[in-house]
């Protein structure tokens, strides 16, 4: 269990009420399991009210009991295997429709997104992949498919877009061998955190690279060796990775950018729409034909 939530406990424990104490044991024996029960259900597991429970959530030194349970839920979310996450998630939708819980939890992560990232930094890091000689970014794992959405559109962007390909780390290594203090390296990760990524950021930190975390909590392996830390919250969802949040956090990156750079960007994007034209790169659809086909119908 997490070590500083277990010494709360014992800091507390001859505080606590015989109900308190019963939660206590109840979570460091089970805290796996807590992370992802209500109140009302720990209540109702360790024989005490759901007011005790919320009482001891304070006792603690949380806001409340949904403090405490994402304290849990962040300590333990790199450490569930696949298996265990189809259990917790089972568990979590219950006989409710499965559609409706899993769009409520990713408006949920969106919402506590906007709570937890640090608009200066967001800021920040906008500025420094403007004045970046060069720009890497990193993504492995579930993580890749971000990385390649974000470096599809800064490669229109910008032409010193460099998109690692995650395969072993002396490769990785090898396609960052010439990184200096005037790059960027921009690295995403969220649990089960992949220790490539890890060890890529260490190595754009040792260069004195400007550092760019994409990831879902300070505690986060990649956010140690990060200038600016963007927070997106994930959470568990059976064996994927809810990516909802840090695409929004993407999306976001993105519109600054091109409003930041607003005269560059058309011009950019007008060559881009003649180009396309002139080779027919999109299929052109006539609506007017399209009406009178629907009508036929």
């Amino acid at each position: 269990m997490n070590t500083h939530l277990s010494i709360r406990i014992q800091d507390q424990m001859p505080h606590f009420s015989k109900g308190q104490r019963l939660i206590a044991k109840y979570i460091e024996e089970h805290y796996d399991k807590v992370a992802f029960m209500t109140a009302s259900k720990l209540g109702s597991t360790v024989g005490v009210s759901e007011s005790t429970v919320v009482r001891f959530a304070t006792e603690l030194g949380y806001d409340g009991y949904p403090e405490l349970q994402r304290a849990m839920q962040e300590m333990i979310r790199s450490k569930l295997t696949s298996v265990q996450r189809i259990e917790v998630t089972k568990e979590r939708i219950g006989k409710n429709d499965i559609l409706d819980v899993m769009l409520a939890q990713d408006m949920d992560v969106i919402r506590r997104t906007m709570e937890a990232t640090s608009h200066k930094d967001f800021y920040e890091a906008v500025d420094a992949i403007i004045g970046a000689k060069k720009i890497y970014i990193l993504g492995a794992r579930s993580s890749v498919a971000l990385a390649t959405f974000l470096s599809y559109y800064l490669g229109m962007l910008f032409d010193n877009v460099q998109c690692i390909q995650a395969t072993s780390e002396a490769e990785i290594f090898e396609q960052m061998i010439y990184m200096t203090k005037d790059d960027v390296m921009i690295g995403l990760s969220f649990p089960r955190y992949s220790k490539k990524a890890s060890k890529a950021m260490h190595f754009a930190h040792d260069r004195g690279a400007k550092v760019i975390a994409i990831t879902d909590s300070l505690l986060s392996p990649i956010a140690e060796f990060a200038d600016y830390r963007l927070l997106a919250r994930s959470d568990i969802s059976a064996i994927v990775d809810s990516l909802v949040a840090p695409l929004s956090l993407i999306n976001s990156l993105l519109v600054a950018l091109a409003l930041k750079m607003e005269g560059r960007v058309t011009k950019v994007f007008q060559n881009l729409e003649n180009i396309w034209d002139e080779y027919g790169v999109y299929e052109k659809v006539d609506e007017a034909e399209n009406d009178k086909d629907n009508k036929k119908e």
